[in-house]
């Protein structure tokens, strides 16, 4: 039997979604959780590995359990409740044996959270990441609509990937204000190492007078990250949803 879960995690406090030797990961929470409740040790298998740092709202998974006393549609209520307070399965269904939470995957979103200030806000600090420059909105709304469409962004995917392919087809990029918060929300086919923190320090960059239009297509035209941004932190991106 497979069972899709949805999932939402604080990731401050994790190296990630992935099992890894010297650190606590989403994934292993989770499948310690499915073999106190199931007795079973099974692989839960993410949609993407969300980085170190790295939010979650809608992170989807998958697992196959061989026969289960808890029915499908509550086996969320059941981990929860050996869940650490950081994690929590939002919904949990059978799905088809062909259901990949991965490789079936058709949309991404994510969410890059900025505000504007001088000071840090304590209350804004875990999820959002502090600018404190001047920025031109309208620059970097304009600079956004470059990236629509299927292209090569290997200039904006950190060293030490290892994916056959960069290419990638973003279906939107919207810029939000609303007071001192600045949040991006950016829809793909799928995303390289870094790629949405690239982006949006991109586009920081050109908000802020330092980078151009012209800077972005060399870069989707070649390799070259120095023209780019820097990579914000990862305390400000969370996928928001995955869609199949």
């Amino acid at each position: 039997m497979k069972i899709a879960l949805k999932i939402s995690y604080d990731g401050t406090d994790f190296c990630g979604w992935q099992v890894q030797p010297n650190g606590r990961t989403v994934q292993e929470e989770i499948e310690k959780a499915v073999l106190t409740v199931t007795g079973q040790s099974v692989r839960v298998t993410g949609s993407g590995r969300t980085d170190a740092g790295v939010h979650a709202k809608g992170q989807v998974a998958h697992l196959s359990l061989d026969g289960c006393s808890v029915p499908s549609e509550r086996l969320y209520l059941a981990l929860n409740a050996h869940l650490p307070d950081d994690i929590r399965v939002l919904e949990s269904k059978a799905v088809a044996n062909d259901f990949d939470a991965c490789r079936t995957a058709k949309k991404k979103t994510y969410k890059y959270s900025l505000y504007l200030g001088k000071i840090t806000l304590p209350l804004k600090e875990r999820y959002a990441v502090k600018l404190d420059t001047d920025i031109d909105l309208e620059k970097m709304r304009s600079a956004s609509k470059l990236f629509l469409g299927e292209h090569d962004f290997k200039s904006f995917c950190a060293s030490g990937s290892s994916v056959k392919t960069t290419v990638r087809t973003i279906y939107g990029l919207k810029i939000d204000s609303d007071g001192q918060d600045l949040t991006f929300s950016i829809t793909g086919n799928g995303f390289l190492y870094n790629m949405v923190r690239i982006i949006v320090g991109t586009l920081v960059k050109v908000g802020e007078g330092k980078a151009t239009e012209q800077d972005i297509l060399s870069m989707l035209n070649g390799d070259f990250r120095s023209l780019g941004g820097k990579t914000l932190p990862a305390k400000g991106l969370c996928l928001e949803n995955v869609e199949y």
